[in-house]
């Protein structure tokens, strides 16, 4: 067993809600297991003023999140990830860096909030969707005995994880398989 805590890194093609939201929920709910980072493959430089909103509103951490390039973790003294999740089907279908250590990867797609269109309640509410299923697919992921399970059934339990309710594209399409 090891005392470590595990780094993990969300993706998301903008860097601006999804994987924000992500990377809040498991630097609270993971505290002192896993170290949780957040980047984009075409990040806006912004965070969206609706996923602070839902943090602090839920009680998770608003500050500190930057809207910023994956390819920050991928250089020479950056950190070593451990796990790396896309939440957007855009990112999952992209190129990656090849990330030193080689991570464990799973696609956790989900319909991205900031896409909605209409009033803030309507924006609002898809930003809490959003945080609701990423909280979930965090929380299996937290409790899972990542020291005593194999590379292949935690593997398997990754990509499961990315088929619970609220899958978007790509994970949807998979879980029938």
């Amino acid at each position: 067993m090891t005392d470590r805590a595990y780094n993990v890194l969300f993706l998301c093609t903008g860097n601006t809600a999804r994987s924000i939201l992500a990377e809040s929920i498991l630097r609270k709910d993971g505290a002192g297991r896993f170290n949780a980072f957040s980047a984009g493959s075409h990040p806006k430089g912004v965070v969206n003023p609706f996923a602070l909103k839902v943090l602090a509103a839920e009680g998770y951490p608003t500050g500190e999140f930057s809207s910023k390039p994956w390819d920050v973790f991928a250089v020479p003294g950056a950190p070593v990830m451990d796990f790396v999740f896309t939440v957007c089907d855009d990112a999952a279908g992209e190129a990656c860096p090849v990330w030193p250590g080689q991570p464990m990867t799973a696609h956790w797609g989900i319909e991205d909030p900031a896409k909605v269109e209409g009033a803030d309640f309507e924006k609002e509410a898809a930003f809490v969707r959003a945080f609701r299923y990423l909280k979930s697919r965090i929380s299996v992921f937290a409790s899972l005995p990542i020291t005593s399970i194999d590379s292949l059934a935690l593997g398997s339990r990754l990509r499961d994880i990315g088929r619970m309710e609220g899958a978007s594209g790509k994970a949807a399409e998979t879980a029938g398989s």
